[in-house]
């Protein structure tokens, strides 16, 4: 069974030298509002030689984390395989609104009990996109014979929000990982 961390509320802090001196820090609701809520995601990770990675990525939120597949083939996962070190970024595309970034590790999900709630969690958030089926400790996509897609389990460490409306503010969300 893959082990749980449970992550308690973040501390939220204020970066005072990049935000407006009326600012108030971002409430953490509202970061994980829009990453449960975020089609899109960029997942950035380190190739063996040290090179950085970035792909677009769609993702779910499931018991405090944002949970994101690939396939075996995939750079992506042969960078997790050798550093599970990674950062997820979303927010909006323009100089108003929340951008959210987060410091992670990577942990694969193979838990059958887990995989089949994220597979429910991509079903009602994506509809058909992403017509997964749980195989043995890993994801299928249906009507792909032969295919096996890993999950994982981003598992946040520290948190950045990039507030861009007037106040601008620029919060720091520290995890009491316990």
């Amino acid at each position: 069974m893959t082990q749980m961390t449970v992550i308690r509320e973040p501390i939220a802090e204020l970066e005072p030298e990049f935000s407006d001196p009326t600012a108030t820090p971002t409430a953490w609701s509202d970061a994980r509002r829009i990453l449960e809520t975020a089609q899109t995601y960029w997942l950035s990770t380190v190739r063996a030689d040290g090179r950085p990675h970035v792909t677009p990525v769609a993702g779910v939120w499931v018991d405090d984390a944002v949970h994101v597949t690939t396939g075996d083939g995939e750079q992506k996962r042969r960078n997790l395989a050798g550093n599970a070190h990674c950062v997820l970024t979303t927010g909006c595309n323009g100089f108003e609104g929340v951008d959210v970034v987060v410091e992670a590790d990577a942990v694969e999900v193979t838990d059958l009990g887990r995989l089949h709630v994220v597979t429910e969690a991509f079903a009602a958030k994506y509809r058909s996109t992403f017509p997964f089926d749980v195989g043995d400790g890993h994801l299928r996509l249906r009507d792909v014979a032969g295919s096996a897609v890993r999950c994982y389990r981003l598992q946040p460490r520290k948190a950045f929000g990039f507030k861009k409306d007037d106040p601008f503010g620029q919060t720091r969300w520290r995890f009491d990982q316990g």
